[in-house]
């Protein structure tokens, strides 16, 4: 699952609709739905997140969250790192092939790292 697929989920739960019922209501299908909530589809496109952001009717804060989250959660991400140093790209291909190794706790303590570690960069 990814963070748009459970955030889907969480929101279509506390409206108390069905799959079904929200994908008829968006002009999509069920199975369309349950890909994006499974992650077995890769991100929607602006059109469809505008469309659940109105079905949701949420604004401002949550609707940026929906529309971040959408925007983060392709689920085969490739990482080009040519031109960058080896480094890179052994960091790249560790995390490939430990992601799947990794406690929850661990990944978030990696993310922060990151992220902290970008901001820095800026």
């Amino acid at each position: 699952m990814t963070p748009f697929g459970l955030k889907l989920r969480e929101l279509r739960r506390a409206k108390g609709v069905s799959q079904k019922q929200m994908a008829a209501s968006l002009g999509v299908s069920a199975a369309y739905l349950s890909a994006l909530e499974h992650g077995r589809r890769g991100m929607p496109n602006w059109v469809m997140v505008q469309k659940m952001i109105g079905y949701f009717n949420i604004i401002w804060d949550e609707a940026e969250e929906l529309e971040r989250l959408a925007g983060a959660s392709h689920p085969r991400v490739v990482v080009d790192t040519s031109g960058l140093s080896p480094r890179a790209t052994e960091l790249a291909n560790l995390l490939s092939e430990g992601i799947s190794q990794l406690r929850e706790p661990d990944i978030d303590g990696l993310l922060q790292q990151l992220r902290a570690a970008i901001e820095r960069s800026k």
